[in-house]
């Protein structure tokens, strides 16, 4: 009964402290996101994107070989997870086959090495499932990055427009249309590392699960370590020049650079 209530605090204190973590990552790359690498790196791919639809001629080529290479850590990426889920699939099939013959030897195995925690068939197959869903999550944020950065890959090729007309209204159109354009590629070359990135801290959330097979100790500990480097891997400690941007009413970008230091 002890290991039952470890498992009834341990287990979700941890989970709200990720969960209370990235609430707090979220606010401040919202609000400060000059502090955080997720929005530095966000700002400085509408900067490589207007740079590269400057002169696709030219830079054409390195645009789409920089997308290709995200694509393929995705893939690599989603590619694991569904190797991974398919496993956790047979053996959550194997552990369902009872509790008797070889399977009830393996769960009995399994069992020892709980120091505290639910050892039933039932709180193994929910460990699994947890695991299971975890990596399915991954595979579908990694597909969703491949997505778009496939769209990426053929819109930032997408020649300038013509040359303004005389004309005030057409004038208008073509600033509107030129806007739109590298606004909509930048837009999507940043929904596809936020995927990618989502991917990449489903896979980190699979330790914690996983530890869980061990017991509600180590799963607790694991999400503290986890949460701790996470935020030396989120937060930009110290930083030079940081480049924002800005859309002013005619579409032209103000790049202004503010100096900001964590507390």
């Amino acid at each position: 009964m002890e290991g039952k209530v470890l498992d009834y605090v341990l287990v979700p204190t941890g989970l709200v402290a990720m969960v209370a973590y990235h609430i707090w990552l979220l606010h401040r790359i919202m609000y400060r996101p000059a502090t955080t690498v997720i929005g530095i790196n966000a700002v400085n791919r509408r900067l490589w994107v207007r740079a590269m639809m400057e002169d696709p001629g030219k830079t054409g080529v390195l645009a789409v070989q920089t997308l290709r290479n995200n694509i393929m850590a995705s893939t690599l990426l989603a590619s694991t997870a569904i190797m991974l889920s398919s496993l956790i699939a047979v053996l959550m099939t194997g552990l369902g086959g009872g509790g008797t013959g070889t399977s009830g030897s393996s769960t009995t195995t399994m069992g020892l090495f709980f120091v505290y925690g639910d050892k039933s068939l039932l709180g193994f197959s929910i460990k699994f499932f947890c695991i299971l869903v975890c990596f399915l999550l991954a595979f579908l944020f990694n597909v969703q990055s491949i997505r778009y950065y496939s769209h990426a890959s053929i819109l930032i090729n997408v020649p300038p427009p013509p040359s303004p007309p005389h004309n005030h209204i057409n004038k208008k159109n073509h600033l509107l249309r030129h806007r739109v354009t590298t606004e909509y590629v930048s837009t999507t070359v940043n929904r596809g590392s936020y995927f990618w990135s989502l991917g990449l801290r489903t896979f980190y959330f699979s330790f914690p699960l996983f530890l869980w097979m061990f017991g509600p100790i180590p799963m607790f500990l694991s999400c503290l370590v986890l949460v701790c480097l996470l935020y030396f891997l989120d937060v930009a400690l110290h930083f030079g020049s940081v480049a924002q941007d800005n859309v002013d009413d005619e579409g032209v970008i103000q790049v202004v650079y503010d100096d900001q230091s964590i507390p």
